[in-house]
C-alpha cells in the first residue's frame, strides 16, 4: 500500500463511522505565536478540543501537512523527518475509549483496510501514578478485541500522556499501537517505545479526560474528547515491509533524481547516503512551505528562517556530493509531481516555489563567497597562532554573521594547516540557542488554546483591520496571516506599498469608529459557497465545502473564521497601529494594540 492508498483508505474508513471530512490546515499557524509551524493533525483543533463547537459537527477526519523542527540536526539517519502527513480522526465530546479503540482496531487489522495481522500488534496504555490511575479501562477494551495480556504493556507519563498544552487545561492517557517487525528484541526488556527497531509505532489515540488545575490536581472532565494520530510515511513504511521511511515512494523518486544530479548511487556510501537524504528531506520541506497557502519566503526570521537555513543545508550536500550547479527546482518539480493531487496549492505556487529557491541558492553562492572573503582576511592572525586551532567562538561568527557552514570552515583551515575548536565553535552556539530560547519565552504568549479576554479581543479587533485597510488602499487587500500574542495583534495583508502616515491614521480612525458604535457579534453556521454570497470574506478556507463559521460584526464587517470573539465591539478599548512595515515583497505587516479608554 502506498501513500495515496492509505490518505484515501483512512478518510473513506472514517467517514464510513459518521466522521464529517475536513479540510486540513496551513503550515503557518493563525493566531498561533507559540510555534512557527503546524506540528500535529490536533493543532488546529485545540479550540475545538477546549471547548468551541466545531462547524462540521463531533466526528472529524482529515489529513494534516506538519512540520517540526526540533530534529533539523538530526535529519541524515533512516528515520527523522521535518516535514510528515498526519492522518487524524476526533470526537469532540462523541464517543469514548471503547469507540475509538474498536475502530483503531477494525482499521489496522480488518483485510478491507490495512489487513495487518493481529498477531503483530503490540499496545501500550498509561502506567497510573500518584495522581492519576492506571488506565485498566483502555487495556480491558483491547483484550476484548484479542490483544493478549502479554502484548498489552503499562508504560508512564514520558510514554502514554497528552498534555495539557499550557500550565493548566485539559489533558490525558493515550494508547499507542505498534507492529512487531520480526526483528531480534535486542534485550529480555525490549517492548514497544524501544529503539532498537523491533517494534514500529503507527497510531496513538489520546482520551482527554482530565482538567489540570491551578494547584496541580487533575478534576474529571464533564466533556472528554478523542484525539488521534497515524503518520503516513511511518505507516507506509512498516505496511511496505521497509526498514526506512526513505526506501518508500515518498523518498524513492527524489532519491533517484539526486543520484542523476550527483553521479553518486544510494546505499554504496554511508557519508554520500546521509547528503542524499538530507537534500530529499529538506526540499520536500521547503516546497511545501514555500508553496503553502500561507507560505513565506527565506528570510533571517521566524518561518523564514527555518526555510533558508533547510535550503542552504541542502545546497551544502549538494556540493559535498559534488552537485556544482543550481539544482534545487528541479527536484521540487519530482515533489509537485508526487504530491499536487493531495495538495493542489503546491501547483498554483509552482512558479513561485521555483524563483524563490533559484533566488536563494544564488545568494547563498554570494554568501559562501563573502564568508570565504572573511575567512582570508583572518587568516593572516590565525596562522600566528602557535595552537594551529581557530577558536570556536570565531568560527561561530562566521556562522552567524555570513551564514558560513562550520564543515566549510573546517575544510578551509585544513588548506592551510588549522584545526576548528569544535566543542568552543558548540559552546558559542548553545550560548547563541539559550538567548534565543528566552526571548522566544518573552515573545510567545498566547497561542490556540489562549481564551482569554486579551487575546479574544484582539483577534476581534484583526475582522475591524481588515475591512479597514480594503476600505482605505483597495479590495486587493487579503489577510496573509495574522499573530496574536496576549500584548498586541500582528497583521500581514497584500499591498503594493508603504502605507502613507494619512493611512494608517484614516485605518485606526474606522477601525475606532466601530468600536465607538458598539456593535454586536453575531456567528451563524453555513457552506463556504453560502458564506461567500452572502459577502463574508474568506481567503483561508475548505476545499471539501464543508460547513463554516460566519462572524458579523454588525453591519461592517463579515468574515469567516473560527474564533473566538467578544459580543460586542465597545468591549474593545482603543485601536492603535504601533507600526506598519513590509513583510516580504508584495506583503504589508501592521502591528496594532489595545489601549484602555
Amino acid at each position: 500500500m502506498n501513500s495515496d492508498e492509505l490518505r484515501n483508505k483512512y478518510i473513506e474508513f472514517f467517514v464510513s463511522k459518521g466522521h464529517a471530512r475536513i479540510t486540513g490546515q496551513s503550515l503557518i499557524p493563525e493566531n498561533d505565536p507559540t510555534v512557527l509551524f503546524t506540528t500535529a493533525g490536533m493543532h488546529p483543533l485545540v479550540p475545538y478540543l477546549l471547548g468551541e463547537p466545531h462547524p462540521a459537527g463531533t466526528r472529524l477526519t482529515d489529513y494534516q501537512k506538519c512540520i517540526r523542527t526540533g530534529d533539523i540536526d538530526a535529519v541524515g539517519d533512516p528515520h527523522h523527518l521535518t516535514f510528515f502527513e498526519m492522518l487524524g480522526n476526533w470526537s469532540l465530546g462523541d464517543y469514548f475509549k471503547e469507540d475509538a479503540i474498536s475502530m483503531s482496531f477494525e482499521f489496522l487489522t480488518s483485510p478491507k483496510w490495512l489487513g495487518i495481522p493481529v498477531e503483530k500488534l503490540s499496545v501500550t496504555c498509561f502506567a497510573g501514578d500518584d495522581e492519576v490511575p492506571r488506565d485498566e479501562e483502555s487495556a480491558s477494551v483491547w483484550k476484548r478485541m484479542g490483544i493478549p495480556e502479554d502484548r498489552i504493556f503499562f508504560l508512564g507519563r514520558g510514554d502514554n500522556w497528552w498534555g495539557p498544552a499550557g500550565e493548566t487545561g485539559p489533558c490525558g492517557p493515550d494508547t499507542e499501537m505498534f507492529i512487531d517487525t520480526g526483528r531480534d528484541a535486542c534485550g529480555d526488556d525490549c517492548r514497544p517505545g524501544c529503539p532498537c527497531g523491533k517494534y514500529f509505532e503507527v497510531w496513538n489515540d489520546v482520551f482527554m479526560q482530565y482538567n489540570k488545575q491551578a494547584d496541580g490536581s487533575f478534576v474529571p472532565l464533564e466533556r472528554t474528547c478523542v484525539d488521534t494520530g497515524m503518520g503516513i510515511e511511518r505507516t507506509v513504511a512498516v505496511l511496505q515491509g521497509k526498514r526506512s521511511v526513505y526506501e518508500t515512494e515518498a523518498f524513492t523518486p527524489l532519491i533517484s533524481g539526486i543520484e542523476r544530479l550527483s553521479g553518486k548511487q544510494y546505499g554504496k556510501d554511508e557519508g554520500d547516503d546521509t547528503s542524499i537524504r538530507i537534500i530529499a528531506d529538506h526540499v520536500r520541506t521547503a516546497v511545501f512551505i514555500l508553496g503553502d497557502e500561507r507560505g513565506v519566503k527565506p528570510s533571517n526570521l521566524g518561518q523564514g528562517y527555518i526555510l533558508r537555513r533547510l535550503i542552504r543545508r541542502a545546497v551544502r550536500h549538494g556540493l559535498k556530493l559534488g552537485i556544482d550547479r543550481a539544482f534545487l527546482s528541479e527536484l521540487a518539480d519530482i515533489v509537485f509531481e508526487r504530491y499536487g493531487l493531495p495538495y493542489p496549492e503546491l501547483i498554483a505556487a509552482k512558479d513561485f516555489v521555483r524563483e524563490e529557491l533559484t533566488a536563494e541558492e544564488a545568494r547563498f553562492s554570494e554568501t559562501l563567497k563573502k564568508g570565504e572573503h572573511e575567512f582570508e582576511k583572518l587568516l593572516p592572525n590565525l596562522k600566528k597562532s602557535k595552537s594551529g586551532v581557530i577558536p570556536g567562538r570565531v568560527a561561530f561568527r562566521l556562522y552567524d554573521t555570513y551564514g558560513f557552514p562550520l564543515e566549510i570552515t573546517e575544510e578551509l583551515a585544513a588548506e592551510h594547516d588549522l584545526t576548528v575548536d569544535r566543542e568552543g565553535f558548540e559552546k558559542s552556539f548553545e550560548k547563541h540557542q539559550e538567548l534565543s530560547k528566552k526571548g522566544a519565552e518573552k515573545s510567545f504568549k498566547g497561542g490556540l488554546a489562549d481564551h482569554s479576554e486579551r487575546t479574544t479581543a484582539l483577534h476581534t479587533a484583526t475582522h475591524l483591520l481588515h475591512k479597514a485597510l480594503r476600505m482605505v488602499l483597495g479590495e486587493h487587500v487579503q489577510q496573509k496571516g495574522s499573530n496574536i500574542t496576549t500584548e498586541r495583534l500582528r497583521f500581514d495583508f497584500v499591498h503594493p506599498e508603504k502605507m502613507s502616515d494619512e493611512e494608517v491614521r484614516r485605518v485606526e480612525e474606522i477601525v475606532n469608529q466601530q468600536i465607538d458604535r458598539d456593535l454586536p457579534v453575531s456567528m451563524e453556521m453555513m457552506s463556504l459557497d453560502e458564506a461567500r454570497a452572502a459577502g463574508a470574506l474568506a481567503f483561508f478556507e475548505s476545499k471539501y465545502g464543508e460547513q463554516v463559521k460566519v462572524y458579523s460584526i454588525g453591519d461592517f464587517s463579515k468574515e469567516v473564521c473560527g474564533g473566538p470573539h467578544v459580543e460586542h465591539t465597545g468591549q474593545l478599548g482603543r485601536f492603535k497601529i504601533t507600526k506598519e512595515q513590509s513583510s516580504s515583497a508584495g506583503v504589508r505587516r501592521i502591528r496594532a494594540v489595545l489601549e484602555d479608554r
